[in-house]
């Protein structure tokens, strides 16, 4: 299956169960991308003692997912992309949804 997770928020434990889905799919040989969008684009710096974001952000990609990250709502933040979650558009969101066989939004 091709699964199109959808990330908008910035609350440690819902960003952390996303990856956490997107680990898991992909470990049952499913293709996973992650748009983050609105909030989302700050998963990267979140830091909670319980919900280990980076961790499963990093396992996700070296489980073979892929994260993209709205460049507008990084500019809005005043951030860049980085090597981790690389600055997308519209585009590359409106292909996701499209390429997807199935779409879920945290």
């Amino acid at each position: 299956m091709r699964l199109g997770i959808i990330l908008y928020s910035s609350d440690a434990e819902v960003v952390w169960n996303a990856f956490r889905l997107g680990v898991y799919a992909l470990g049952q040989n499913d293709s996973v991308k992650v748009f983050l969008l609105a909030k989302g684009v700050e998963c990267e710096s979140l830091k909670h003692e319980k919900f280990n974001v980076r961790e499963q952000m990093e396992k996700f990609l070296h489980d073979g997912g892929k994260i993209l990250a709205c460049g507008t709502c990084l500019k809005i933040r005043n951030q860049d992309g980085s090597e981790m979650c690389p600055l997308s558009t519209m585009k590359d969101l409106y292909d996701l949804i499209k390429e997807s066989e199935k779409v879920v939004s945290f």
